[in-house]
């Protein structure tokens, strides 16, 4: 048996120190520009607003990423790992002002922060890939990017109704308000009529939808609020006509077997329709008030079921086209202009809603469907409406009609009289991208009398954003006060024009940026296209579910518009994301720079070292969950580590260093045997664990591998070290500077991350083992452990190759095996 390794202190401090040098001056995280397709992997975090240092959220999503990169460059893939920093935009500009700091002087100082305390915690990232999308190489392309789509009709400016924040003083697109308050500022968001440019994102809205079924590995959760958020739905669109002008009202309907049970209309406030029916006389003053009154109330307590509606009476009418009636013309807030048309055909009897607000202002309540035959609604006795699908009565021809089979009726006849036609309507509106902002992505379109709109010339991109000391919100643009940008000449006819004011939404910026880790310092082109094609789509994309009806839609759009002009052969970005739990503080609050409460990984890695640090949060909850962070976490894998893994290669026995097993598990017996099959459950356990993204049961796993580890109880000296290396190995994505370290003093040559992955041993993965008596003539002479579906044969076998047992068979004839299955085997010799 070789001579055990000398005792060392773990000194983590020198050990990282040494093993990040190390990585940098061997280049291990750079790789290949054109990957073999089949042997590449392309790992990618979302990357960072850089508004402040990284805390512990950010650090938990990053080592998620890091150890993912490293098995599978273990696994002896082409491993892509870039970061960047997503630099324009409101979170890096509202910072800034809080410390009256330029956005460009506060921003790029920060990146200078942070990238030094990630390279501190040693996440493999591919630094000479690194973009920030406030870099005029890298927005020179977003401004690109930005011109195809305005030359295929996809980049539109339009006048419309815009979310307003009045605290940061600008437009929010939808996906950036949550239950009607700004996501960034908090302030309640208002409702501004502007003209803006808007991505027509809608176009690509069927693709949206369908092509999430060709994402199994992406959660289920993220799919269905993508839907729920694009909100597809088909029903018919009918032309009620407005009495007095003759002007035809398409209105937008999931249920016209209701048709004949309309009541009044419901008009949007924002709704331009309001200004088209000449209201005159006190129906013009109240309507005006009202609007102005309603417009102040959030989008999502006005679209709720729940809650008192109002509304104001026009003092106009339109006619139904199926019965002729006279329809009254209410404006009403629960009507949202950005679904359907605006308006909306109101059926008390069977919605809610029209239900509440009827009965409010005394409008009539019609019965046209009953549950079924026997059942009969009066309209007088309901509490509530009837909203489910039932037979038509009051509905002339149709009645007796009932569900799908109305339905369609229904259908049929509106587009057989064409008074109606069966269309698809979409919740998801076109992308508002303009921003009256000044830390942004400049816009880049010259507004010509003349010419109108005109797309900035390729060569003289890119549109630089300019230097100015007074860059504070006003309510418009700051850039329109600078008369040296803003003053240009029109390409087209070289007459006097204007730069675009505004700026570019911030998720414009991200919607592409996985492309430009591909090609980075390409000054001729975005990406290279074979590039592209080698390296996408992204294998895994680890980041926030916060992001999923916003970036996680748009990236996916900008996607399949660069596939349809040429640029990309892929239909999605990434085949599998994952959605990381967030970290909570002590009081159960998530870390967040706006609010004051994160903890820097720095001061806790200058405590305990980087790998406790990494291990602590990877043990301390799954993945995907939220864990609450505190130094208590830290004790039990400190324990882990100083006890039992450290100390390990002190049994190094120098007998496996080409890393191939020479004996079989048939070979080993004891506690050789016991070892060997923990070990391959182990290196099962982990591999698997590592695939699912929790590492917390990878980690449980090791511990029980250590904790069984006992050297002095091996005899076979190869499978000591073994276990050793294997061990080394399995840590090494978790803890990556201790399995360096280690590596290095078994001595062996090179990084453990080329040294390949474990393999188990299938023979040795068994289920739960039971015990054994194995007698020799009726004495016990040994206990043997067996899967508990092991057959006699096996364990036979199990119990011949025992070394006490054959020290009681040696020489002698084996008359009879007795066999009490899962408890006794007696073997009968004479001799």
């Amino acid at each position: 048996m070789a001579t055990a390794k000398n005792k060392q202190r773990y000194d983590f401090k020198q050990i990282e120190s040494k093993w990040q040098q190390r990585w940098q001056e061997t280049g291990l995280y750079e790789t290949v520009d054109l990957p073999d397709k089949d042997n590449k992997f392309y790992m990618l975090v979302m990357f960072a607003y850089p508004s402040g240092d990284i805390h512990m959220g950010h650090f938990r999503n990053y080592i998620i990423g890091d150890a993912v990169a490293r098995r599978q460059m273990m696994m002896g893939r082409d491993v892509l790992h870039p970061f960047g920093w997503d630099a324009f935009g409101l979170p890096a500009e509202r910072a800034a002002i809080q410390r009256n700091i330029h956005p460009d002087k506060w921003t790029k100082s920060n990146i200078e922060v942070s990238r030094s305390t990630l390279q501190k915690v040693g996440i493999s990232f591919d630094w000479s890939r690194e973009v920030a999308s406030c870099d005029p190489d890298y927005y020179k392309w977003t401004q690109w990017m930005f011109i195809q789509l305005f030359k295929k009709g996809l980049a539109v400016r339009k006048k419309s109704w815009v979310n307003w924040d009045p605290v940061d003083k600008t437009v929010l697109a939808n996906e950036q308000v949550k239950d009607g308050y700004a996501e960034r500022s908090g302030a309640k968001v208002e409702k501004k009529e502007l003209v803006g440019w808007y991505f027509k994102i809608t176009d690509y809205a069927d693709q949206l939808i369908d092509d999430l079924d060709k994402l199994p590995g992406w959660p289920e959760n993220v799919k269905a609020m993508q839907r729920e958020w694009i909100g597809r739905s088909q029903g018919l669109e009918v032309d009620f006509v407005i009495e007095e002008t003759g002007e035809k009202l398409p209105i937008f309907t999931t249920r016209p077997d209701t048709i004949y049970g309309v009541t009044y209309m419901a008009i949007a406030p924002e709704s331009d329709l309001i200004d088209r029916l000449n209201l005159t006389g006190d129906e013009a003053g109240a309507v005006a008030d009202y609007r102005q009154e309603a417009l102040a109330r959030s989008e999502i307590d006005r679209a709720a079921a729940t809650g008192d509606k109002d509304g104001v009476f026009t003092g106009k009418y339109a006619i139904n086209p199926f019965n002729s009636e006279r329809v009254p013309l209410w404006v009403a807030d629960y009507v949202l202009a950005g679904y359907g048309t605006g308006a909306v055909m109101a059926v008390p009897a069977h919605d809610t809603r029209d239900f509440a607000f009827a009965r409010k202002y005394g409008l009539p309540i019609k019965v046209v469907i009953h549950p079924d035959q026997g059942t009969v609604l009066d309209a007088s006795q309901m509490d509530d409406a009837y909203t489910d699908y039932g037979v038509m009565v009051n509905s002339e021809h149709f009645n007796g009609l009932a569900g799908l089979e109305a339905i369609g009726a229904v259908n049929s006849f509106a587009e057989e009289k064409g008074i109606g036609r069966v269309v698809t309507n979409y919740r998801l509106k076109d992308w508002s991208i303009s921003r009256q902002r000044y830390w942004g992505c400049p816009i880049p379109i010259i507004h010509c009398e003349k010419c109108g709109p005109v797309a900035v010339p390729d060569t003289d991109l890119p549109v630089l954003l300019p230097k100015v000391e007074n860059y504070m919100p006003k309510g418009r643009s700051p850039l329109a006060d600078v008369p040296e940008y803003m003053d240009v000449t029109c390409p087209e006819c070289g007459n006097p024009a204007q730069r675009d004011p505004d700026t570019m939404d911030t998720f414009v910026c991200s919607s592409w940026y996985f492309l430009r880790y591909i090609d980075p310092h390409n000054d001729h082109e975005p990406f290279d296209k074979k590039k592209a094609a080698a390296w996408m789509p992204i294998d895994l994309y680890v980041g926030g579910i916060t992001h999923a009806t916003g970036h996680l839609i748009y990236f996916r759009f900008f996607t399949k518009f660069l596939r349809d002009i040429g640029w990309l052969d892929i239909d999605e970005p990434a085949t599998r994301l994952f959605n990381h739990g967030m970290v909570m503080d002590a009081q159960g609050e998530v870390m967040s720079k706006s609010k004051g409460n994160v903890v820097s990984p720095i001061a806790v890695m200058g405590e305990r070292g980087i790998d406790i640090a990494r291990l602590a949060m990877y043990f301390t909850a799954p993945s995907d969950k939220e864990v609450a962070w505190s130094d208590e976490g830290i004790v039990g894998v400190e324990k882990f580590v100083m006890n039992r893994l450290y100390p390990m290669v002190e049994s190094y026995r120098e007998s496996f260093p080409d890393l191939k097993q020479h004996f079989t598990l048939a070979e080993l017996s004891g506690a050789d045997r016991d070892i060997y099959v923990k070990l391959n459950q182990t290196i099962k356990k982990v591999s698997e664990s590592c695939e699912r993204l929790q590492f917390n049961t990878a980690i449980a796993a090791l511990m029980e591998l250590t904790r069984d580890y006992e050297p002095d109880k091996i005899s076979n000296d190869q499978l000591n070290d073994a276990v050793i290396l294997k061990t080394i190995q399995l840590v090494a994505p978790l803890a990556p500077h201790l399995a360096e370290e280690l590596w290095e003093r078994a001595g062996l040559d090179g990084s453990v991350f080329r040294s390949g992955w474990p393999e188990y041993d299938p023979e040795a993965i068994v289920g739960d083992l039971i015990e054994i008596a194995v007698q020799v003539n009726g004495k016990l002479r040994d206990s043997i452990n067996v899967p508990a579906d092991a057959d006699q044969a096996q364990v036979e076998e199990t119990a011949l190759a025992s070394e006490r047992i054959q020290a009681h068979t040696e020489a002698k004839q084996i008359i009879k095996k007795i066999y009490v299955p899962g408890r006794l085997l007696n073997i009968v010799v004479k001799g």
